[in-house]
């Protein structure tokens, strides 16, 4: 095996192979031929691409590799790692996209050859769109001496803290390139087929699903309604003669989300404190603009600590767009005491959050608009309350908006949006603040949270069109909707704590419409519970002893091809609704938001699965008894994560006696495999008894009896919670009397 080769891991083969990981276990005990490991550990080896790719076609269990799985593959065991690769791919893929003609002339050489000429071309195609690769000084905190004469730094070597690269990628050497060789020129194989932006939002993406612990993401719906709020109005933009480009800016840009939601176009600039990261986001941007590189707006992104040595110090942004790092104790609070930033006030230890707010307030320009996603607590915890009343009592601070919890991460948290703009000399500070809450939003129904039915929030939960349609109504009229938003003037918020949780200044929107709609709760309960009544299996006229029947499993009728088998994965956005796991667990309709998983818009690696009436939905993970078969109102939604499909053969399985036999407590037990605290089923495993097609219509019947009655269940408990709820609401405020 050469020096360096690429290697690959027992989940890898698994998704080249398109099998379960248990199945690579058994082909390393069954067959001595298998490859051997060559690196990893002994409870989690590697193995060569090559023998492995090269095994696979001889035994007849793969005709050739997909090459975004091989091109995957290349990225993920790269001996200088997975970011080195994708860094290596993007300037590959920069200079595909900008100078095809220079492309092909390297790639007619040898593989030493082209390693030795990519520098020079990588190098002008990155000055190209990110400008000069060289070491400058950056801004000096305030109170210290500057940075002293300035030394001389390699491509290869990381920047002092007081000093930022000019550019966040540096152009890679020869030697470096050398073993990427062959990535780069299947990349740009793929790329030829999909497009250059394409193919590298593929590898990030599936880069970062690999590591989601390493990586704070901004979902795109969230990071298109940021970017929304930002858009400037006829009332704060400039005017209409002046063709200036809008600036937008991200001091503490991560993946660059926030940026890529930006519409139209804009001079983009962009700051990360990780070095690695940065040069990510630099190339995702950078193969995101349209245009040659002469014509397209500017695109600045640089490497560094943003509060502590800041590269843009005379940046006056049309807009600051930042999801910054929250309860950071360590962002300067020592260094910074003087810092000329400080407009509102000197923020203590633990409001580093109020640190990067003036930080956006300073780098907009007068009348410019920032958006920023803010911790709940920055809202109320009494250390920032001075902060908070110097930034109503100058009108900086325009709006606080609370999101549901699952918008981002932490997911369990329900965030909060400020929009501030910095306030134009001579004007007079607004009299209000608007503060809206979508909390109650929070499930696919909407309903809520005391309905039962969306109790808990959750990323794969929201509604984002609800969501998106309320906030941006909300910002936009700026006037009351009852339980969604008020305009409050800002003389009451101005008490000891100005404390400016949304909940706590607006009413929730009473569970049922209210003391008003309660009557009409109780008429669809009554009505449901009779219904539950006459759907109640009758007790058994008689107990026969356990059945030995002779059995099949889920794997073998899909050998046989009496059914097929589909998981589901993150769902790029589409007009499409989403059957997620939760819709699944509570018998909800699929209307998840078809932004799932961190993967950017078009990235996915594997068109959506669309739901056929009479597929049968299982969850992977929870080891719950839970089955769901789709019907006719369903069908065409998206399978979404941590889902299997199951979709029999009409003539060969009944879908109802499909479901009702997996719904078995022992078939769910034997078919599970634990680790840690979750368990995982394996749907191949699941068994069901063999019988003809009559004999399984007879059982599918009084399934999808029970199913109906666990369903009149399920909206029974749904409206007795709404009830109960709206009736403790009612006799606490007043509105429902005691008698």
């Amino acid at each position: 095996m050469p020096e360096n080769a690429t290697e690959v891991t027992a989940a890898g083969i698994a998704r080249m192979a398109g099998v379960g990981r248990a199945a690579v276990s058994n082909w390393r005990r069954r067959h001595p031929d298998f490859p051997q490991p060559v690196g990893g550990t002994g409870t989690s080896p590697s193995f060569a691409l090559s023998e492995v790719e090269e095994w696979l076609r001889d035994q007849g269990k793969l005709a050739e590799v997909p090459l975004r799985e091989r091109i995957w593959q290349e990225v993920a065991g790269h001996p200088a790692g997975a970011v080195a690769a994708l860094v290596h791919t993007g300037c590959a893929l920069l200079l595909v996209r900008d100078r095809p003609t220079a492309w092909l002339e390297l790639t007619a050489a040898s593989d030493e050859r082209m390693a030795d000429m990519l520098p020079h071309a990588v190098d002008l195609v990155l000055t190209d769109r990110l400008g000069p690769d060289s070491v400058v000084p950056a801004a000096p905190v305030a109170g210290t001496a500057g940075p002293g004469p300035q030394s001389v730094h390699t491509t290869e070597s990381p920047a002092p803290p007081n000093v930022h690269r000019a550019r966040a990628v540096p152009t890679p050497g020869a030697q470096a390139l050398l073993p990427s060789v062959p990535l780069l020129r299947a990349a740009a194989e793929l790329a030829a087929g999909i497009g250059a932006g394409q193919t590298f939002e593929f590898l990030l993406g599936r880069q970062l699903d690999a590591n989601p612990r390493q990586y704070t993401l901004t979902p795109p719906p969230l990071a298109e309604l940021m970017a929304d709020l930002a858009e400037p109005s006829k009332d704060a933009g400039r005017p209409a003669r002046d063709q200036h480009v809008r600036s937008v800016l991200d001091p503490a840009a991560g993946t660059g989300a926030l940026l890529r939601a930006v519409a139209g176009p804009a001079a983009l600039y962009a700051q990360e404190a990780d070095a690695a990261l940065a040069a990510l986001t630099a190339l995702r941007l950078a193969l995101g603009a349209d245009g040659p590189a002469g014509s397209a707006p500017a695109l600045a992104v640089r490497t560094g600590d943003t509060l502590r040595a800041d590269a843009f110090p005379r940046l006056a942004a049309d807009t600051v767009l930042c999801h910054p790092p929250f309860n950071d104790r360590n962002w300067g609070h020592d260094e910074l005491a003087y810092d000329p930033r400080w407009e509102y006030g000197f923020p203590a230890r633990t409001e580093s959050e109020l640190a990067w707010v003036q930080h956006a307030l300073a780098r907009l320009r007068d009348g410019g608009t920032a958006v920023l996603l803010m911790p709940p607590a920055a809202a109320s915890r009494r250390s920032g309350r001075r902060i908070r009343a110097g930034l109503l009592r100058r009108g900086a601070l325009r709006a606080v908006i609370a999101l549901p919890a699952g918008a981002a991460p932490p997911y369990g948290i329900p965030l909060h949006l400020w929009v501030l703009r910095r306030p134009e000399p001579g004007a007079h500070p607004v009299p209000d603040l608007l503060l809206s809450d979508t909390a109650d939003l929070a499930g696919p129904t909407g309903e809520a949270a005391g309905g039962g039915k969306t109790a808990v929030g959750g990323r794969d939960r929201l509604d984002w069109s609800a969501v998106r349609a309320a906030v941006l109504g909300a910002w936009r009229d700026r006037a009351d909707h009852p339980g969604v938003s008020r305009v409050v003037p800002v003389v009451e918020l101005l008490d000891d704590d100005v404390d400016l949780t949304p909940a706590r200044h607006l009413p929730r929107p009473a569970p049922g419409g209210g003391a008003s709609g309660l009557g009409e709760v109780r008429e669809r309960l009554a009505e449901t519970l009779r219904l539950t009544a006459r759907l109640a299996p009758p007790p058994p006229a008689h107990l026969a002893a356990p059945a030995h029947r002779p059995l099949t499993t889920v794997g073998e009728l899909a050998r046989a091809g009496a059914l097929s088998l589909r998981t589901g994965h993150a769902v790029p956005g589409g007009p499409a609704p989403v059957l997620t796991e939760h819709d699944v667990l509570t018998g909800g309709a699929p209307a998840g938001s078809p932004h799932t998983g961190p993967r950017a818009p078009g990235t996915a690696p594997e068109d959506p699965v669309l739901l056929e009436p009479g597929d049968v939905v299982v969850p992977v993970l929870g080891g719950g008894t839970v089955v769901r078969v789709v019907d006719a109102g369903e069908a065409g939604a998206a399978l979404g994560r941590n889902l299997q499909l199951l979709r029999p053969d009409p003539a060969a399985v009944d879908p109802w006696f499909l479901a009702g036999f997996l719904r078995g407590t022992a078939n769910h037990r034997q078919a599970s495999s634990y680790a840690s605290t979750a368990a995982r089923l394996d749907a191949r495993r699941l068994q069901l008894p063999r019988m003809p097609l009559d004999e399984q219509r007879r059982y599918g019947e009084r399934f999808r009896e029970l199913a109906a009655f666990e369903d009149a269940l399920r909206t029974a408990g749904r409206l007795g919670g709404l009830l109960v709820q709206g009736m403790y609401d009612g006799l606490t405020d007043g509105t429902v009397p005691p008698a």
